[in-house]
């Protein structure tokens, strides 16, 4: 059993796994002479979840059209596990059960890599048929160091809208699928800086009116692992290899997930859409309702608390997300944050409840032990989302004129960070500290503290940063900043320092 077109066409050798029921070769063709869906990010969570959701609407006749989709970050992903697989990708379902989905996707109708490409990915993007571009390209994604630079991912996409705009200022739908504050305005935001910076006549108003439509995903999707590899062995499936790229980025031709999965979705599509309301997760709402169920996840009900067992997992030895919800230290921890510091201003969507949606995520989704989420997956680019995960609820308490006074668990998680960015775990020895784009800044504030150091210690160049906490932890009685460093005292008075003071907590 080999991942490729050739292969799957021999169904008595694929008995367990769902295979396409529709014709491959036929979808892609008319996909490249007429696109409708391009996707930017070629990662893993695009591969097990919206690329799924859309063979779903293929298996069931209800599209005859793929998506096509780009890769602008990590230009070893399409020739390693795209070019070799015809495209093709094998979705691993790990049930809290312990029964396991295997599906061959085939929804990808063409893969572009903009950095050998990027004439085709501008071809696809003036298609006059295409109805929409969605993004799963992390935080970092979104970030604009230079406007004028063409090689990066907005550029790339303005690159692109500028031949759309010159082809005939079609319109289109612009959808960010990432765990970013109000999504589709931050998308905007970076596509028009780097437009007005290339002062072509009409471009940035054309971007301004195109509709950037807000989104809130929702999906555990960890590392593709050995695990999963070796059990794909035994049933005969060949192409197992596991890739790190130069760039961090783990990929195989097997993507693996959880069952759990949500997708809400503003319904602002002015040039036509899949009809995706018939997908499996997919919920239609307005603006209102997706920033709610957004701020829900990310900011209160499972994106803070995940953060924070990614970065204890890290300082305590714990292998995986499941591990670490045994630990009934880290559990009321997270409850902590969740119930106590961040659910009395939770964003309520009507849509999802979101106590039932955290009851799920600590009783059925962090513990489940099929999945083999890490620590270290989640503790990439922290300093990237803090200022949404913890950020926005510090803001909303402020506003609420609730007191900081009676936080304790939310400044012994930056704390935590902290110490996390020591590189040293609890026992004393050295840990990678995850990629992170401000990692050697942060790490250069804690390079002369040791454990076994003294307090009291004065973290104000980090705690200062709003744009890392949404805040100024150190503003006005700077109680936050105070307490944080307080913890942090704890923290590094010795050895095992990490597990004394979650059992105070």
């Amino acid at each position: 059993m080999k991942l490729n077109l050739a292969s799957i066409k021999n169904v008595g050798d694929w008995d367990g796994y769902q295979l396409p029921g529709f014709d491959v070769e036929a979808m892609a063709e008319r996909t490249k002479k007429e696109p409708v869906w391009l996707h930017m990010g070629a990662g893993n969570i695009f591969r097990i979840f919206p690329a799924v959701m859309h063979q779903e609407l293929l298996d069931r006749g209800l599209t005859d059209k793929g998506i096509t989709v780009c890769e602008c970050y990590d230009e070893e992903i399409v020739p390693s596990v795209f070019a070799p697989h015809d495209n093709l990708t094998l979705a691993v379902i790990l049930k809290a059960d312990g029964t396991v989905d295997k599906k061959v996707v085939a929804s990808m109708a063409e893969a572009i890599s903009a950095a050998t490409d990027a004439e085709r990915l501008f071809e696809v993007m003036a298609a006059p048929s295409l109805q929409m571009v969605s993004f799963t390209i992390t935080e970092k994604g979104y970030k604009v160091a230079d406007p004028a630079q063409r090689d990066s991912m907005m550029g790339y996409v303005c690159q692109g809208l500028l031949r759309r705009y010159k082809a005939g200022a079609f319109p289109l739908s612009l959808v960010s699928m990432d765990n970013v504050a109000q999504n589709g305005s931050t998308l905007k935001a970076a596509l028009i800086s780097v437009a007005k910076a290339w002062n072509e006549p009409g471009f940035a108003e054309y971007i301004d009116n195109l509709a950037f439509t807000w989104s809130m995903i929702d999906k555990i999707t960890p590392r593709p692992s050995p695990e999963v590899a070796e059990m794909l062995k035994k049933d005969g499936y060949e192409d197992t290899e596991i890739i790190t790229t130069k760039k961090g980025t783990w990929i195989s031709s097997f993507a693996i997930a959880e069952e759990c999965q949500y997708i809400v979705i503003e319904d602002n599509f002015p040039n036509g859409r899949p009809p995706l309301e018939k997908a499996t997760g997919m919920y239609f709402a307005d603006r209102e309702t997706v920033e709610k169920t957004e701020k829900m996840k990310v900011c209160t009900c499972l994106n803070p608390l995940h953060t924070t067992l990614a970065i204890s997992g890290c300082l305590l030895g714990y292998k995986t997300i499941a591990e670490c919800m045994k630990d009934p230290l880290l559990v009321a921890l997270i409850k902590k944050i969740a119930y106590v510091e961040c659910m009395p201003v939770v964003s309520d969507p009507k849509i999802i409840d979101p106590k039932e949606f955290l009851r799920e995520v600590l009783e059925e989704r962090f513990p489940n032990p099929f999945i083999g989420d890490t620590p270290q997956r989640i503790a990439v680019d922290v300093s990237q989302k803090i200022p949404v995960r913890f950020g926005a609820t510090l803001k909303l308490r402020r506003k609420a004129g609730l007191p900081e006074q009676e936080l304790e668990a939310i400044p012994f998680f930056f704390a935590l960070w902290a110490r996390y960015l020591m590189g040293i775990n609890d026992k004393g020895e050295k840990i990678p500290v995850e990629p992170d784009p401000r990692a050697a800044e942060l790490c250069g504030y804690l390079k002369d503290i040791k454990l076994g150091s003294k307090g009291p210690f004065d973290l104000s160049k980090i705690y200062s940063d709003a744009d890392i906490f949404g805040v100024d932890l150190c503003a006005g009685d700077g109680v936050l900043a105070k307490k944080a460093e307080s913890y942090f005292a704890e923290l590094v008075e010795a050895p095992g320092a990490v597990l004394k003071a979650l059992q105070k907590q």
